[in-house]
């Protein structure tokens, strides 16, 4: 047996995983491009064809309604503008609540509050991290106007049963599919089964513009509403002849320029292409080490298509004699970046806890979620299942996993 690095041994990787992004020299061409046509930005706030954007801009929207097959695409310069103006086009009141899961990004509860309204936290399923449709049943009250479904990690929630609540309580589905571009539910599109669909163009992202998102709909209302909230609405709303629903829209400049939409051309037509190859890593690794007892992997469903944006597993310390701090702290010390949980549920950051909030938020509503996130759960870092990463570099993630479990009588438990 090799000595852990975490105690003075060899570590098994010592190349560090590219950064972010990785450009080609297609996305560095569409940069050129954009620069020497001198528009940098097609947008004015302004009623007529330029309150769309530029051209650049209008092809990504094109390009991406293609993809989805739908009425409606709105390129926004972040997805957390995204979401904001997905709950803005519900036309919310600061008494409504929308559910939101306690484990995701900060911006899918943020947002709700950004629009007036209050966030309240259902938990998450045990198996696909999304929210509990059994969770989500328990919040709602006669104040709930939305859900707000993340697909986590790349992982589609149970879209059938969330739905089928939403259409019990009279609600509007809004899907954060930040981590989830190109992933299936049923052969369905995530994003396009609620009413809204919200992407992200982060750098960390599958595909990116360094900055940057998108929201889709069907709905013709809602898509004018993001496109006033996204470009100063309350400017020309008296000048697009709309009927008095759209009056009262205050208007932020969520606009995406021409560079990032040249850059987000390229990238959008790569998206099977770089999903795949996420796929195929991340299996890769799950048939390697699925067989150890005591390490929990994702077991994904035949109806779902998981883009593996991270690779979620779960530790049984008692079974492995290691606990799950202990093992990510070995992993890193190997050279292979886990972190522990994901983020801390996010009713416990200190802006819901100041009692600022009509809600009450207290720990252990989400008892799921606590679990996970103290003592089971440890995550890939999301450069791991990506180009120009391949096999030889997920061998290394096998042998480092393997290294520490042959190890683990140094630890005590």
């Amino acid at each position: 047996m090799k000595k852990l690095a975490l105690f003075g041994g060899e570590k098994t990787r010592t190349n560090s995983f590219p950064p972010f992004p990785v450009m080609g020299d297609e996305e560095v061409m569409a940069v050129v491009n954009v620069i020497k046509s001198n528009q940098l930005s097609g947008f004015i706030a302004a009623a007529g064809d330029k309150f769309s954007g530029g051209p650049k801009v209008q092809e990504l929207e094109d390009n991406i309604k293609q993809y989805f097959s739908v009425k409606h695409a709105i390129t926004l310069n972040s997805a957390t503008a995204g979401l904001h103006c997905a709950f803005e086009a519900l036309n919310l009141n600061e008494d409504d609540e929308v559910i939101v899961p306690p484990y995701t990004m900060s911006a899918t509860a943020s947002a709700v509050v950004m629009a007036g309204a209050i966030p309240v936290f259902a938990d998450i399923d045990e198996n696909s991290f999304c929210l509990s449709p059994d969770a989500i049943k328990k919040v709602v009250t006669k104040k709930t106007k939305a859900i707000c479904v993340v697909h986590l990690f790349g992982n589609p929630a149970d879209m059938d049963e969330i739905m089928i609540v939403a259409k019990e309580n009279n609600l509007k589905v809004i899907e954060d599919c930040a981590q989830a571009p190109g992933a299936l539910y049923k052969d369905r599109l995530v994003g396009k089964i609620g009413n809204i669909g919200v992407f992200s163009f982060n750098q960390h992202k599958t595909i990116t513009t360094g900055e940057g998102g998108f929201a889709i709909t069907n709905d013709d209302g809602f898509a004018t509403r993001m496109r006033l909230v996204r470009n100063h609405g309350e400017a020309v709303v008296g000048d697009m002849d709309l009927d008095e629903t759209f009056s009262n829209v205050i208007g932020y400049n969520y606009r995406m320029a021409e560079i990032e939409a040249a850059i987000g051309i390229i990238q959008f037509s790569k998206i099977d292409k770089l999903n795949n190859l996420r796929i195929e890593l991340a299996e890769y690794i799950i048939e390697n080490l699925s067989g150890i007892e005591g390490l929990v992997f994702p077991n994904i469903e035949k109806e779902k298509k998981h883009v593996y944006f991270l690779l979620p597993v779960k530790i049984n310390s008692v079974t492995l004699c290691i606990s799950r701090d202990q093992f990510v702290d070995a992993l890193n010390a190997e050279g292979i970046p886990f972190g522990k949980g994901y983020v801390k549920p996010l009713y416990l950051l200190p802006y819901f806890q100041t009692g600022k909030h009509k809600h009450k938020y207290q720990k252990g509503i989400c008892p799921v979620v606590e679990r996970l996130h103290v003592e089971q759960l440890m995550n890939s870092a999301p450069m791991i299942f990506r180009y120009p990463m391949n096999k030889s570099d997920m061998n290394e993630i096998n042998i480092a996993f393997k290294k520490i479990l042959d190890n683990r009588e140094e630890f005590i438990l």
